[in-house]
């Protein structure tokens, strides 16, 4: 059976941790940034742990991660 491959996009914007979580960055953090306070934007720069579901989707994506 061959090798699977990675999707080069997915590898790109996620990472997984040594415990098995998913860290994405969160959205909404180029648009309309004048409006958002200081305070948002600067929790915006953080990544954050994804769902159970969704990190599930990606885990398949990255099959030697």
């Amino acid at each position: 059976m061959p090798k699977l491959k990675t999707k080069r996009g997915v590898r790109r914007r996620f990472k997984i941790t040594k415990t098995g979580k998913v860290l994405a960055y969160h959205a909404g953090k180029i648009h309309f940034k004048r409006r958002k306070r200081a305070n948002t934007k600067r929790k915006l720069r953080q990544k954050q742990i994804l769902a159970t579901g969704d990190a599930k989707r990606v885990k398949k994506m990255l099959p030697y991660a």
